[in-house]
C-alpha cells in the first residue's frame, strides 16, 4: 500500500524545490521589562528556542518555542526542546517536502511523544518557509483572515498592586489595553483578593479584570473566595485548581457565575474533549505550546466550539515570533470571543524582530506580509542567543 508520508515530490525546478534541506534550534534569553510572577515561578528573563528550517529553494522559515522558568508550567524547559528538536524532530523531516503539512506532523508526532512546544515552533518555521516560497501569509495556508485586528489583554504579575496600578492607567492612557488580567496565586489567598480590591478601586467599574490563579487553590479556597471575586466583577477566573483534579474543577465551576478558563487541565485534543464533556469551564485558552502545532491548534478551536465552550487567545510571554504564528491562526477562526493575550512582545526589553508587532487602539494588528509577515533582526538575536 502506497503511504504518502514516505513520499517526496519531484520539483520541476530548483525554485521550486521545497525539500527540507536543514533545521536548526538556538536558545534565546531576553530579558524582560519587569520580573513577571506565577503561582509556582518568576522570571525577569524570558527562555525561548528560535527554530530555522532551511528549504533547497533557500529560503528559511523561522519559528518559536517558548517557556517560563524552565519545566515549571509545562514539562519543557528551553534545553529539552533545542534537544528534541536537533536529535529527534529534525533528523525525522529533513529531506522531506515542507508543503505536506499534516505528513511531517505525523513524522513528528512518530518521532517524539508529546513535546509540543518543540513540534509547534517546527510547525511554524515549515508554514513560514512555505508561505515566503508561494508570496502568501500563513494565514492564507489556514484557510483564509476573517479579521485583520484581534483585541489583546495585558497581565499584571508583578505582585506590587501600587507599581499594578499605574502600569494598567498607562495601558489606558496609551490605549494600548482596556482588559487585564491579575495573576494570583502566589500570595495568600486574603493578599490576593486586597491586591483585586486595590486595582478595581484604582481602575473603575469598566475595566475588565480576569485572575490566572495557575492551579494554585484548593477547592475550599475557590468556596471562600469566589463571592469576592463575583463582587469585584471579575469576568472570567483561569485555572484555579490543579489540572489533574478535574472533577474539582467541575464542582467549583458549577458555584460561580463567573465563567472558568480551561488553560493546564487540556493540552491534547482528547483532554480538551474530556474536560468539555466533565464541565470543567465554559472557556478554552489556545496555545500553541499546548497544541503542538498551528494545525491542531485550529482543530482545538473546532472541538471547543463544538462543545459550547467559548475561545481565549491564550500565550506563554512569546515574542513577535510566537505571537505572529498565533495570529496567524488566531484569524482564521469563525469565533473568538475573548480576543486574545498576545502582549509578549511588549513585556521584552527588546524584541526579536525588525519591526515588532503593531500594537493600537487596544488591538494587535495581524501580519499581512508571506509567511508570518516578520523577519528576524539578526544582530539582536546575537546579542540575546545563549552562549555555549
Amino acid at each position: 500500500m502506497a503511504d504518502t508520508i514516505s513520499d517526496r515530490d519531484r520539483p520541476a525546478d530548483s525554485a521550486s524545490d521545497t525539500r527540507i534541506r536543514s533545521i536548526s534550534a538556538s536558545i534565546i534569553e531576553a530579558p524582560t521589562v519587569r520580573r513577571h510572577k506565577l503561582s509556582n515561578t518568576e522570571i525577569a528573563h524570558q527562555g525561548f528556542v528560535l527554530v530555522r528550517v532551511q528549504l533547497e529553494n533557500g529560503v528559511t522559515g523561522i519559528g518559536e518555542a517558548s517557556t517560563l522558568g524552565g519545566p515549571r508550567w509545562a514539562e519543557e524547559s528551553v534545553e529539552s526542546i533545542q534537544a528534541a528538536i536537533q536529535n529527534y524532530l529534525g533528523p525525522a523531516l529533513v529531506g522531506q517536502n515542507a508543503m505536506l503539512f499534516e505528513a511531517n506532523a505525523v513524522r513528528m508526532a512518530k518521532a517524539a511523544t508529546r513535546n509540543f512546544a518543540a513540534k509547534a515552533a517546527v510547525e511554524s518555521a515549515l508554514f513560514d518557509a512555505i508561505g515566503h516560497t508561494l508570496g502568501l501569509p500563513v494565514s492564507a495556508l489556514l484557510g483564509g483572515r476573517v479579521r485583520d485586528r484581534i483585541g489583546v489583554i495585558w497581565a499584571l504579575a508583578s505582585g506590587d498592586a501600587a507599581q499594578e496600578l499605574e502600569e494598567a492607567r498607562e495601558k489606558l492612557r496609551l490605549r494600548q489595553h482596556r482588559d487585564f488580567k491579575i495573576k494570583l496565586g502566589f500570595n495568600s489567598p486574603d493578599a490576593d483578593i486586597r491586591r483585586l480590591q486595590h486595582l478595581r478601586a484604582g481602575l473603575g467599574d469598566d475595566v475588565k479584570l480576569i485572575v490566572d490563579v495557575n492551579q494554585a487553590w484548593t477547592e475550599a479556597i475557590c468556596i471562600r473566595l469566589f463571592p469576592a471575586l463575583e463582587e469585584l466583577g471579575v469576568v472570567l477566573i483561569e485555572q484555579p485548581v490543579p489540572a489533574s483534579q478535574r472533577e474539582t474543577m467541575a464542582r467549583v465551576a458549577a458555584r460561580t457565575h463567573i465563567p472558568l478558563l480551561i488553560d493546564e487541565a487540556a493540552f491534547t485534543n482528547s483532554e480538551l474533549a474530556s474536560v468539555a464533556t466533565q464541565a470543567c469551564g465554559s472557556v478554552y485558552s489556545l496555545k500553541l505550546v499546548k497544541s503542538g502545532g498551528l494545525l491542531e491548534l485550529k482543530r482545538a478551536a473546532g472541538i471547543a466550539q463544538a462543545f459550547g465552550i467559548e475561545l481565549y487567545g491564550g500565550c506563554l510571554l512569546e515574542s513577535s515570533i510566537g505571537a505572529a504564528a498565533h495570529m496567524a491562526v488566531f484569524s482564521t477562526l469563525p469565533k473568538l470571543e475573548w480576543g486574545s493575550e498576545h502582549f509578549g512582545p511588549r513585556i521584552l526589553v527588546d524584541d526579536l524582530v525588525a519591526t515588532p508587532l503593531v500594537f493600537e487602539e487596544y488591538e494587535i494588528h495581524v501580519p499581512t506580509g508571506p509567511g508570518l509577515g516578520i523577519a528576524l533582526d539578526e544582530d539582536k538575536v546575537r546579542f540575546m542567543t545563549r552562549k555555549v
